[in-house]
């Protein structure tokens, strides 16, 4: 087994490699000169492309793309003779995500649960046991939902599980996060604190906007948690938003996410766009992470941003997939992800 330094060194090593194959950086230009899916299929996957029409490549796409961000997380996560709780912690996005997908299908009578990635042996939700919801989940932090009727899948309803769960896997991944020694955390708190405080901005704004929410159901699904000690948790700016006047840009100016806003175009009314600031977050925490990367170098806070890197990256060829077979050119679609230039 090798010991404490050098099997840091050797994760740390394996991560730079990781970074320099990924279309992260300088390579995210080579995703803006591409036209055709099958383009984005070849670059992705050189020695495994399909010879698919493109409305069959596309999903099919995007589950390889899934699974080849998944494999790279494995290998550093799997790298320590006793992987550190938080990179657990984070690889078990995925795991919520099949969640949430499973919890759609079941609730327009689909027979399949939907895809869905393996993150063996970190995985605790039975899939394979799809539509039981209690054969899926027993024994498991998830088992509440197995008791869960039909009607709490879809509508309002449905919304406020989909946040429950949102609040469940933060209320996981900070646990596990305040457990890695300080010296080891680095910058993973400040980016993770960052994470929650824009994920429940972002949600705020999108059930005001697009479903007229009222402010105390909102408010009751917000991720309530923070920093020891602290008088605000990461729910404040998304609370204090719900009494931000949304025909008023003025109003926002104070805002603590307020250089996140779309801007005002002349001649045009303006509401706060949730799409725009779900976006120019993800820029924001971009540049945090690949900041961070190359602080600590040997500390837990590198995995853990390398984690987040890779996430970054296939939520970007997704996002680019999804544009070629819509007729938009990666360059906007980069662009519009804050990550080109």
């Amino acid at each position: 087994m090798l010991n404490s330094g050098g099997e840091r060194a050797y994760v740390y090593a394996k991560s730079r490699g990781l970074m320099g194959k990924s279309f992260i950086g300088n390579r995210v230009r080579l995703l803006s000169r591409l036209t055709r899916l099958s383009e984005l299929d070849r670059l992705v996957f050189p020695a495994a492309g399909r010879e698919l029409p493109e409305q069959e490549l596309l999903p099919d796409l995007e589950r390889r793309i899934s699974a080849r961000s998944v494999k790279a997380i494995l290998k550093i996560v799997s790298s320590f003779s006793k992987p550190p709780g938080l990179l657990v912690a984070l690889i078990r996005s995925y795991e919520y995500a099949g969640l949430k997908t499973a919890l759609s299908a079941l609730a327009n009578g689909s027979p399949e649960a939907g895809p869905h990635t393996d993150i063996s042996p970190y995985g605790r939700i039975r899939f394979g046991a799809y539509p039981e919801l209690s054969a899926m989940t027993g024994g498991t932090v998830f088992q509440w939902i197995g008791a869960l009727d039909k009607s709490a899948l879809t509508g309002k309803a449905g919304i406020l599980l989909q946040m429950r769960l949102d609040s469940q896997y933060y209320e996981e991944l900070w646990k596990a996060l305040m457990a890695t020694p300080k010296k080891d955390r680095g910058d993973a708190e400040k980016i993770i604190g960052a994470e929650i405080s824009l994920r429940n901005s972002v949600w705020a704004l999108r059930l005001r906007v697009y479903y007229e929410f009222e402010e105390k159901d909102i408010a009751a699904g917000l991720v309530h948690i923070g920093p020891s000690g602290a008088k605000r948790d990461f729910a404040a700016a998304a609370e204090e938003s719900l009494s931000l006047a949304l025909a008023s840009r003025a109003a926002w100016r104070k805002w603590r996410w307020e250089a996140l806003l779309n801007p005002e175009k002349p001649g045009e009314a303006w509401k706060p766009d949730p799409r725009y600031v779900q976006n120019a977050a993800a820029a924001y925490l971009y540049r945090m992470v690949r900041l961070s990367f190359r602080r600590g170098l040997f500390s837990v806070n590198t995995s853990c941003c390398c984690i987040k890197l890779k996430q970054i990256e296939e939520d970007l060829l997704t996002s680019v997939a999804e544009g070629l077979r819509l007729g938009v050119m990666p360059k906007d679609v980069l662009a519009m992800q804050g990550v080109l230039a």
